[in-house]
């Protein structure tokens, strides 16, 4: 037996060992056998493929319907159907057995996924260029990236592996890498008088009703001396803050990965020139690093020392 097979059937039928309809429990050899059975068209095939008996195969059909107790298949001598409660079954069997397969990849393999999330954006200009670097370098591995609007950028909810964190975010319950900085910008509304400038002083923008996004934004209030803070609408998400942006009715304070990842019609980025520029940090859990982390640090840093490189190399 393969050794991957091996397991599934050792680790994953105990799985679903305790799910009992009577005496009889559901393992997913049943469903594999359901399975086989509509693909290949017959009990014949279907044992071919399986590698068992064909009275074998006739059992573990049994065997299933009784846990069920639904018939799931109309036979004749030629033709093998499904019931309406068969096609039911054999929907959630193709999903739970996808499932089990991935699961078994994953324990031979190693750890085959690797997700980074973010609030607002992920590594900026720098996203594609990280992307195919990882696909061409790590092919074994396959990249996610997530959006989730939460502080951590889902990794305090479990949703991913190592999350890209440039807001003020108390990093000590969390291992963690500065990977970069990026230079703040503001952006306006594309009919802005300020559109036409080529830059903007942080002092000017008091003056204006500044969007700001308390759970996961990168601006706070503390930019401005308390006497001179501008007016604030706070907002949910990017969404919103594209859109009151978009209005008019308010500028936005934001990171250049920001200006990079979200281009919209009617919304103009202008960098600002005495603004202190953001951290990059790339976030984990500490007691249950992610195999590849380390690795998505070096290409992440490596990506954010590039430009500075390049100016070096003019300057020569």
């Amino acid at each position: 037996m393969h050794p991957g097979h091996q397991l599934y059937a050792g680790c994953m039928d105990g799985m679903y060992g305790s799910r009992k309809h009577g005496s009889a429990a559901l393992e997913l050899k049943h469903l594999r056998c359901l399975v086989a059975i509509i693909d290949t068209g017959g009990f014949t095939d279907a044992a071919h493929q399986l590698g068992i008996s064909q009275a074998a195969v006739s059992r573990t059909l049994r065997a299933l319907e009784n846990v069920l107790g639904v018939r799931l298949l109309h036979r004749t001598s030629r033709t093998v159907a499904p019931t309406t409660a068969g096609v039911q079954v054999l929907a959630r069997a193709r999903v739970l057995l996808a499932g089990a397969d991935e699961l078994v990849r994953e324990a031979a393999t190693g750890h085959s996924r690797l997700h980074i999330g973010h609030a607002w954006s992920a590594f900026g200009q720098h996203t594609t260029e990280f992307q195919r670097r990882w696909h061409d370098q790590h092919p074994e591995t396959e990249l996610r990236l997530i959006r989730h609007n939460t502080p951590t950028g889902g990794l305090a909810e479990g949703l991913c592996d190592l999350a890209v964190i440039r807001g003020p975010l108390d990093l000590k319950p969390w291992a963690h890498a500065l990977i970069g900085h990026e230079r703040r910008v503001l952006a306006l509304a594309s009919d802005d008088p300020w559109a036409r400038r080529r830059s903007i002083r942080l002092a000017e923008i008091p003056g204006r009703t500044l969007a700001l996004d308390r759970r996961t934004g990168t601006t706070t209030l503390d930019l401005w001396p308390d006497e001179d803070r501008p007016a604030v609408e706070y907002i949910q998400d990017i969404d919103d803050w594209l859109a009151a942006i978009a209005t008019g009715r308010c500028v936005g304070l934001t990171p250049q990965a920001t200006a990079a990842q979200y281009r919209r019609d009617g919304i103009t980025y202008r960098p600002l020139r005495d603004a202190e520029p953001v951290a990059v940090h790339l976030i984990w859990r500490p007691h249950d690093p992610h195999p590849a982390t380390h690795t998505a640090i070096a290409l992440a840093t490596d990506l954010y020392r590039e430009p500075s490189r390049r100016l070096t190399r003019l300057a020569r």
